[in-house]
């Protein structure tokens, strides 16, 4: 008899679900901006923050 296993990786999920919500609520995004930001949240939350380079 075989055994099955089952494995969730749920908790990454849930991490970036939540990552992206903040980003969208910190950042107020737009309806477009937040679509967009489901897939690069973490450069909108860092290009938000990033220092100026002097010039």
């Amino acid at each position: 008899m075989e055994r099955i296993q089952i494995t969730q990786h749920s908790s990454l999920g849930a991490a970036w679900f939540a990552g992206w919500l903040f980003t969208i609520g910190y950042l107020h995004l737009d309806f477009w901006m937040g679509l967009l930001g489901l897939i690069v949240w973490p450069w909108l939350i860092g290009s938000h923050f990033a220092v100026p380079l002097a010039g």
